[in-house]
């Protein structure tokens, strides 16, 4: 049996005359974390920062403000009652199971198309785990890596495992090579990923499409010709 310690507190559905939109908060917590989260289709509005004491929104800029105001109060007393019930299923259960899941989708790739010298970023997304968080390193032809890194906060999957995706700023340089490594409890060792690409091949050398349909274009032109051309003497030794 696993014992999962976030708390679904509520899942609202609102049918608008456009679309439907699911609206999700979350709160949860352990002996040394604490979570409440917002969301709206998938994406995050706001959570809460228990560390620095505030709610932080994470609206885009392009979506009209929305006002949380209380909300981080409310958070602080659902981490204290999550806590509270924490305490009483673990001694009624003598302790709570532990069950781990591995991460089911890790992958790597840059964020914007790569171009030799211009700034980029490499994106290291997981996603299938539990429980959350898991750690992120990241390597630069062989060499730990930890300037230009950043990892955002655990995010809650429908089934009840999370997500979590890791960034590393970068400048591509031609013959450099990129590894994101994922450290989980359910993981005996590190999970990793490599991205590197040849940039010269690409800027230097056409891709393959363009030749193989011009290759075929000659040759049906050809096919054409000759057809054409075994016809006309074949008419005229009719005649």
């Amino acid at each position: 049996m696993k014992m999962k310690l976030l708390l679904f507190l509520c899942c609202v559905l609102r049918v608008s005359a456009d679309a439907q939109h699911s609206h999700f908060r979350a709160h949860g917590c352990s002996d040394s974390e604490g979570e409440d989260i917002f969301t709206q289709g998938g994406d995050c509005l706001w959570y809460a920062d228990f560390d620095k004491g505030e709610g932080v929104v994470t609206l885009p800029y392009f979506i009209d403000s929305i006002s949380f105001d209380g909300v981080y109060d409310q958070a602080v007393y659902h981490l204290h009652l999550c806590r509270l019930n924490m305490n009483v299923i673990r001694k009624a259960l003598k302790d709570i199971p532990l069950e781990q899941d591995p991460p089911s989708t890790f992958i790597i790739y840059p964020r914007d198309d790569v171009d030799l010298d211009q700034k980029n970023t490499l994106l290291c997304h997981v996603s299938g785990f539990y429980p959350a968080p898991v750690s992120v390193s990241w390597t630069k032809n062989g060499r730990n890596v930890s300037e230009g890194t950043a990892v955002n906060r655990p995010f809650p999957n429908e089934d009840g495992t999370f997500r979590q995706t890791a960034r590393l700023d970068f400048v591509p340089k031609d013959g450099d090579f990129y590894s994101c490594s994922v450290h989980h409890p359910a993981l005996k060792t590190p999970m990793t990923r490599i991205w590197d690409i040849d940039l010269s091949t690409w800027q230097t050398q056409p891709g393959v499409g363009p030749s193989v349909f011009c290759g075929l274009g000659l040759l049906v032109g050809l096919v054409g010709v000759a057809v054409g051309t075994f016809f006309l003497i074949k008419g005229n030794k009719c005649r």
